[in-house]
């Protein structure tokens, strides 16, 4: 429908309506006929607005680049993403707390030689408990054989032979708590290395102390060496100086090998639990 706002705007915005105007005819202006070309010229103003337009819906300008229709979000059609998305920043990690590992003891863990040393001598046996004891020169490293945490160090040799035998034995010692569930335990060291203390977290082959003579080691110079389980609240110098032979281990080790006591503890304190003191 034809409104005369729209004849309006043809009359403002087209020169060629102004033209078609101006070079009609004149009519008469008596009567009802004076009238009769207004509706016509209602019917034709779009025509004539459309037809002298510069620029129509959709067209862009002679030279100008074509703008792209908008698009609107419905439920079916939603928004376009942003060019230019932002991304979210990674989540930290959460520091280590540099801890023992709660969880259960592991397997496949690297195992070395308990001393760091090349004239190492050891007998498979050992008088009245089983355990080890390795003869080197006083001053080589004792190791740690695994990576774990350490449980109990002694750095004062309060053995005496007319005290109690057995709780001060070892004189000066270090015991370590493997994250393969075993506890490795050497003694008669000549000195225990500075920052290793209960608690602290060591690696395969870190030096623990020095081969020594303290405790009742008779004045030579060797690690008294043994492997036990923990036995968490109700231990004893009876169970950590040893409860399995260590020998075929200390072998395998020696040679580069892995071999793995963490079964043969366990089925032993399974057997056994914590026993009470001798």
């Amino acid at each position: 429908m034809v409104t005369v706002a729209a004849l309006r705007y043809a009359r403002r915005s087209c020169p060629r309506y102004r033209l078609c105007q101006d070079d009609r005819m004149p009519s008469p202006t008596f009567g009802r006929r004076a009238r009769s070309a207004y509706p016509v010229l209602l019917l034709l103003a779009p025509v004539l607005a459309a037809g002298c337009a510069t620029t129509r819906p959709g067209v862009p300008p002679e030279g100008a680049a074509p703008t792209p229709p908008a698009i609107w979000a419905t439920a079916e059609q939603p928004a376009a993403p942003s060019a230019t998305p932002t991304a979210s920043a990674p989540a930290r990690p959460a520091p280590s707390s540099g801890g023992p590992s709660a969880g259960a003891p592991r397997a496949g863990l690297r195992h070395v030689f308990p001393v760091r040393a090349d004239n190492v001598d050891y007998h498979p046996t050992h008088g009245a408990y089983p355990a080890t004891d390795l003869f080197a020169d006083c001053g080589e490293p004792f190791v740690a054989v695994t990576d774990g945490t350490v449980l109990e160090v002694s750095r004062v040799d309060r053995y005496s032979k007319r005290g109690p035998q057995g709780p001060e034995n070892g004189g000066l010692s270090v015991s370590l708590l493997g994250d393969d569930g075993v506890r490795y335990y050497g003694s008669h060291l000549s000195a225990v290395s500075a920052g290793i203390d209960a608690g602290v977290r060591v690696r395969a082959g870190q030096q623990l102390g020095k081969v020594g003579r303290t405790g009742n080691a008779n004045n030579v110079c060797h690690v008294h060496f043994g492997i036990s389980p923990p036995c968490t609240g109700k231990d004893g110098w009876w169970i950590r100086r040893g409860v399995l032979w260590p020998a075929r281990y200390l072998d395998s080790w020696r040679r580069g090998g892995n071999r793995e006591p963490a079964a043969e503890v366990t089925s032993w304190q399974r057997t056994h639990g914590c026993p009470k003191a001798p």
